[in-house]
């Protein structure tokens, strides 16, 4: 099987507009997204805001996002309570 390696410098990424979700803690640290020329979405860690960024297409993205609205991911968020 063929490995797809997906990655790149943030810090390459020169004139990315940067932004986060409205549901970030308090402290800032979350992920971060940043819509690319020819329409790709790169994605990074606030925390390293130089390091890897990932970037996936629209189409990668919107089944993401859907999968995400649908409880696909559930399992996986740390509930306070």
């Amino acid at each position: 099987m063929n490995e797809q390696l997906n990655g790149v410098s943030a810090a390459l990424l020169a004139g990315a507009v940067w932004r986060k979700s409205r549901f970030s803690n308090p402290s800032g640290n979350c992920v971060e997204l940043a819509p690319l020329p020819g329409g790709a979405v790169a994605v990074r860690n606030s925390r390293d805001p130089d390091g890897p960024a990932l970037v996936y297409t629209r189409n990668d993205l919107d089944a993401f996002v859907r999968g995400v609205k649908g409880g696909d991911f559930d399992d996986l968020i740390v509930t306070i309570g």
